[in-house]
């Protein structure tokens, strides 16, 4: 069966879909994009990731190409028409075709939004042999990473760097003063020497990720601690455990470091808790609809 992609207005074969080539998406990368978890027909933390867009937008300043409840539809019709209920979505809004300036089109132009939907493996059954290794790298971005802009070219590199030393993921560090920001597309957590749960706090410079949200507030409701705080590369290396949250990693154990293990280079009981603890929240966790 031929994917379903919907384009502007209407659901096509995604092999014949097409974008105006003047779109600022193609010609700027002036535009925002969300990918939402769809599991067991659900979309999990729906809400987070479409307030997120709305946020992104408003920073670039770009409307909603439509309300959210209709937004909600076309999302929910994109997974019936491709008869997906174990996947990955994508949605992107761009400010829409005008003849090529780097300025805002003086007359405003229809948002575009493209929505597209793919088959992932089953959420895995246990911790175990979903680890995986990261390497470190120099945070090459923008200033404004809590923009979840389309512009990903820093971050393509990186993500390429470490797949050619046999790692899933490039930790993102500031080279001025050594601190870790995050991994080129997940948020990036310790398990720090005191035996704290620890992540960057949110400003400007990380993406406020949905899935770090939804495991922080599993984690309250719990009664688990952690810390929302600035750590180093090197506190990162000596780390008793670390891990990454998105919505494609879930809550992923990183055993290597830079080639060299992470604590004793096994998965640890803190984070094989909170696997299990964001599996609850993925599988049916009342939570997950707020």
């Amino acid at each position: 069966m031929s994917r379903i992609a919907y384009v502007n207005g209407r659901y096509v074969d995604q092999r014949l879909a097409e974008v105006n080539i003047e779109d600022r998406g193609y010609q700027f990368g002036d535009g925002i994009y969300e990918v939402v978890h769809l599991h067991g027909g659900r979309f999990i933390d729906e809400e987070r990731h479409l307030a997120r867009l709305e946020r992104s937008l408003a920073e670039i300043r770009l409307p909603m190409p439509m309300t959210r409840v209709a937004l909600r539809h076309v999302l929910a019709e994109v997974a019936r028409r491709n008869r997906v209920s174990e996947g990955l979505l994508y949605m992107q809004v761009t400010r829409g075709v005008a003849r090529r300036d780097h300025a805002f089109p003086k007359q405003p132009v229809p948002p575009a939004l493209v929505v597209t939907v793919k088959r992932i493996a089953p959420y895995p059954a246990s911790v175990d042999g979903w680890g995986a290794k990261a390497i470190t790298l120099p945070d090459l971005r923008w200033a404004r990473r809590d923009i979840k802009s389309i512009n990903l070219l820093p971050n393509c590199l990186a993500r390429q760097a470490a797949r050619e030393q046999g790692a899933i993921e490039a930790i993102l560090y500031d080279e001025a003063t050594g601190m870790v920001t995050e991994g080129a597309a997940t948020t990036f957590w310790i398990v720090d020497a005191a035996g704290a749960i620890v992540t960057r706090q949110l400003d400007h410079v990380i993406l406020p990720g949905c899935t770090r949200a939804a495991l922080m507030a599993e984690m309250q409701a719990a009664g688990l601690r952690f810390e929302e705080r600035e750590f180093s590369l090197e506190e990162a290396r000596n780390a008793r455990e670390a891990f990454l949250t998105s919505a494609t990693s879930f809550v992923k154990p990183i055993l290597a470091l830079d080639g060299q293990p992470v604590g004793d280079g096994q998965v640890g009981p803190v984070v094989r808790r909170l696997f299990d603890l964001f599996a609850r929240h993925v599988k049916g966790d009342l939570r997950n609809a707020a």
